[in-house]
Parts: C-alpha cells; structure tokens; sequence
C-alpha cells in the first residue's frame, strides 16, 4: 500500500549551487529506488532560520511531495541523519485532508508560474 507523504529539508547554506543539487537527486533517486513516486518538488531557497542550527543562521529549503511504502520511510530518513549537508528534515503522512490542501497549493503555485 502506497501513503502520501511531504518531506521538508533544510540544507547546509555553505553548499554550492551544485552540491544542492546533487544533495536533492540523491535524496529523489534514494525514494524512487526504493519504489516512491515523485508527487511534487519544490525549492524555496535560502531562508533565514528561527534559530541557529548548527551555528548557521539560514538554510536552503526543500519539499518533496511523493507516495511510497512505509516500509521505505525509515531507510530514507535513516539517510538524511547519515548526510551532513542536511541539517533539518521532517516527513509527515498525509491525511486526505492535507493531500487536498497541498494540491491546491501546488496548483496555486503553477497559476503564478
């Protein structure tokens, strides 16, 4: 059974724009080799942090959106704890209500596109 999930993670802001995006395929191959499919992908950019983390005061920010396995949940998170170049993550399960929600985000998003 496949569960709608969001992941939001924020990466080291002393990366290159190429190590970001090395860092957010690895992330992206690490779930589709694992059997997810990829809803939606989003990058907010440097954003100024509540805190610091890590002594840094922003981060680059990512969302990914897909449907997996729960059973490929724990082996991907386990990866983000593995990688220091990301110093926050949160996935979260989707319930009906926020899959709807984050459609019409999305669409909204496209409409300004």
């Amino acid at each position: 059974i496949m569960n709608h999930y969001e992941t939001v993670f924020i990466l080291n802001p002393v990366l290159s724009e190429t190590q970001i995006e090395e860092t957010v395929k690895k992330f992206e191959d690490f779930l589709i080799k694992n059997g997810a499919k990829m809803v939606s992908k989003e990058d907010w950019g440097l954003k100024k942090l509540a805190y610091p983390i890590q002594h840094k005061k922003s981060g680059f920010y990512h969302l990914f959106e897909f449907q997996a396995p729960g059973e490929a949940i724990g082996p991907y998170e386990l990866e983000f704890r593995r990688d220091e170049r990301i110093m926050r993550f949160l996935t979260v399960k989707l319930d009906k209500h926020a899959i709807a929600w984050a459609e019409k985000r999305r669409n909204k998003l496209k409409a300004k596109a």
